[in-house]
């Protein structure tokens, strides 16, 4: 058949035609037979005898299909490396901010400070706050009670509206002795009831709020003796004290002791117990509270550190006397860096039960302190692996201890702050 077409296309369109034609003849052929030694291979290789399908015509390209890209994968990629990378700028981010709130609050602080300790708006604040404070406590911010022992009568005077003032009365000779008077009329109307003599004022620091009440009291009291540091600037200061000095009246010996770091010159003074038979009396002013320690307004952390020092070199009995109502405030802080300190949480149980009775909460003493006060426990090694920079440079425990007070204070002002 193949042959009579070949010879009816050469008859019908010439010689040219008729090899085209012959050539597409031949491929055929060849590719007929090619087919056939193909699929007989195949039969001979199977082992089953099976036929395999026919292979492609060689004239066709095989082109694998190409797997389209997962969109998926360049988000999953993007999340697993950007959700840790934006949790680390956060923190880096988060700690600039708060490094720059306490800079920015520190420098408010001290141009506060500036004009409250060094300029005549100072006194003016603390006039308008004895108003402010008499007005809205007219019997005190505080209900407190006496301690007497052997001769010897300890009396708080709540004042302003945190602060406390001292009246250390012998009660043989009905001398009296104030601690940081800051208003003058709560101190006298203390003075007549108990019908003492006031032969002395015992003054801290300098800051208004605990010397506001000298010029009143020595003018009325014309034997009055003003003492304190001469380093600190003391309104109508008379007799100044250095380390160590020793003030007696009638069977009173109080010690003078350096505590620098809240004001430069500031002092404690140290009721001894042992001629009435008694504990020891601590008058901090603002150098230690119940579970807390004043701010370093003239100080740094290692000044601070060393006349926290000084007051824990005093023994476990001796009662502290602070400054300021600030107990339950500083024992939610405590709770902050020491959240297991059972110690801590008993006090402050005690503490809430007696502010909701507008109770006052000193005395607390140093053996207490110790148990609790996060700014006396620098020295614990579990409050140091907590907040502690470790070791210093030198291996320097004292200075990793200032290391951890400075960083405390620092927490313990974003704390207030908030």
């Amino acid at each position: 058949m193949a042959a009579v077409v070949a010879a009816t296309a050469l008859k019908g369109r010439g010689a040219r035609n008729a090899r085209v034609l012959r050539g597409i003849l031949a491929g055929a052929t060849a590719n007929k037979a090619s087919h056939n030694r193909t699929r007989a291979l195949q039969s001979h290789s199977s082992p089953e005898g099976k036929e395999e399908p026919e292979p492609l015509s060689p004239e066709l390209e095989y082109i694998p299909r190409k797997r389209g890209k997962n969109p998926m994968k360049a988000v999953g990629l993007a999340w697993a490396i950007g959700f840790p990378c934006g949790i680390l700028l956060f923190i880096l981010t988060k700690r600039e901010v708060d490094k720059d709130r306490v800079k920015q609050m520190k420098a408010r602080q001290n141009m506060r400070y500036s004009l409250y300790t060094r300029t005549w708006l100072g006194y003016l604040f603390y006039r308008q706050q004895l108003r402010r404070a008499r007005n809205r406590y007219p019997k005190g911010h505080s209900k407190t009670q006496p301690r007497l022992f052997n001769g010897v009568k300890v009396l708080p005077i709540p004042v302003l509206s945190d602060n406390y003032s001292y009246l250390i009365i012998d009660t043989q000779a009905q001398l009296a002795v104030a601690v940081d008077p800051s208003d003058p009329r709560a101190v006298q109307a203390s003075i007549e009831k108990e019908g003492v003599t006031l032969v002395a004022i015992l003054c801290t620091h300098k800051h208004w709020d605990h010397s506001g009440g000298n010029r009143d009291l020595s003018r009325r009291h014309r034997d009055c003796r003003v003492y304190g540091s001469p380093q600190d600037g003391i309104p109508y200061l008379t007799h100044p004290l250095c380390h160590q000095d020793v003030v007696s009246v009638g069977r009173l010996q109080i010690r003078a002791l350096a505590t620098p770091g809240h004001t430069q010159g500031h002092l404690v003074y140290l009721l001894d117990g042992e001629p009435y038979k008694g504990p020891s009396c601590l008058f901090s002013g603002d150098l230690l509270f119940l579970s807390g320690c004043g701010r370093t307004f003239e100080g740094n952390a290692e000044t601070m550190l060393s006349s926290l020092d000084t007051v824990l070199g005093l023994g476990d009995d001796t009662l502290l006397w602070p400054g300021h109502e600030y107990a339950e405030e500083n024992l939610g802080f405590a709770g902050v860096v020491e959240p297991e300190n059972l110690a801590r949480e008993r006090k402050m149980q005690w503490v809430q039960r007696q502010r909701l009775e507008r109770k006052g909460t000193c005395p607390s003493t140093l053996g207490e302190e110790r148990s609790y006060n996060p700014f006396l426990r620098t020295h614990c090694l579990a409050l140091q692996e907590a907040l502690g920079p470790g070791p210093g440079p030198t291996g320097d425990d004292d200075y990793s201890r200032a290391q951890l007070l400075e960083e405390l204070r620092r927490l313990k002002d974003m704390h207030k702050s908030k």
